[in-house]
């Protein structure tokens, strides 16, 4: 740097010139420095952000690829003794469990009330009280008594046999409905189910079989609040899950959030 003297000032006029000179570049470099600073502090963010971008593309393009089983069309749980459980969402997907997912060693679950849906455990005739309480559950939880705000329902179960097409003479079963003869066994269960979230799949069914598969759940049980902000509620506490995932295991009808 070459320093030019006025020799019309004098030595600290001089002097006091290049002092100003030396403030101002100080506070430009200051300057500098401090939107060298803010512009890190922005690029660290879009870091972030985009990690955050494709961590999420990820999990969609997992969600795609992941092929889905024939059961997860229906109502559907893995029970707390790991048998499958499915049920009906409306007449035409009961007609379906019971004429064509139905075998000689499943059981068969429905209540007496209209509009419930009817459930099979697969091999559910080696299966002990916990699997068969907790599918009374689930029959419970989609029956209409859910949509009526009770606490508990009656849920029956019978063997294959026992459910039939064949009406008694002069009625007509529509669709979705069977004749079911025979002893019946009943079963009187809560009306909560759990939600939760299993290695960032969404999981839902009776709280014992959820219980048994993650500590990270929610329980619900009947109220006002509807499905849509439910599930944005549930996904925040689970702190992950896709929301359509959730809604498709919350009951039809209005629900909230139980308090542990």
């Amino acid at each position: 740097m070459e320093i030019e003297i006025d020799l019309k000032k004098s030595v600290d006029e001089n002097a006091g010139v290049y002092f100003n000179l030396a403030k101002k570049a100080k506070k430009k470099l200051e300057g500098a420095e401090n939107a060298l600073k803010d512009s890190q502090k922005k690029l660290d963010q879009l870091k972030k952000q985009e990690e955050k971008f494709w961590k999420e593309e990820e999990k969609k393009q997992e969600k795609i690829e992941r092929k889905k089983e024939w059961y997860e069309k229906f109502h559907w749980f893995i029970s707390s003794e790991d048998f499958l459980c499915i049920g009906g969402k409306d007449a035409t997907t009961n007609e379906i469990i019971i004429k064509k997912h139905t075998d000689k060693d499943d059981l068969v679950f429905h209540t007496d009330m209209a509009g419930s849906p009817f459930f099979i455990i697969k091999n559910g005739q080696e299966a002990s009280e916990a699997t068969i309480e907790e599918t009374a559950q689930a029959v419970a939880v989609y029956s209409r008594a859910w949509k009526l705000g009770h606490t508990t329902a009656d849920v029956f179960y019978v063997k294959p046999e026992q459910v039939s097409k064949e009406a008694q003479s002069g009625e007509y079963m529509s669709k979705g409905s069977f004749m079911v003869r025979g002893k019946s066994t009943y079963l009187h269960p809560k009306l909560q189910y759990a939600i939760g979230l299993l290695n960032e799949e969404i999981i839902g069914g009776p709280v014992n079989a959820i219980k048994k598969r993650t500590k990270n759940f929610i329980l619900v049980m009947s109220g006002k609040e509807k499905k849509s902000s439910l599930a944005k509620k549930i996904r925040s506490k689970l702190k992950g899950g896709d929301l359509d995932d959730i809604i498709k295991f919350l009951p039809a009808g209005g629900a909230e959030i139980k308090k542990k």
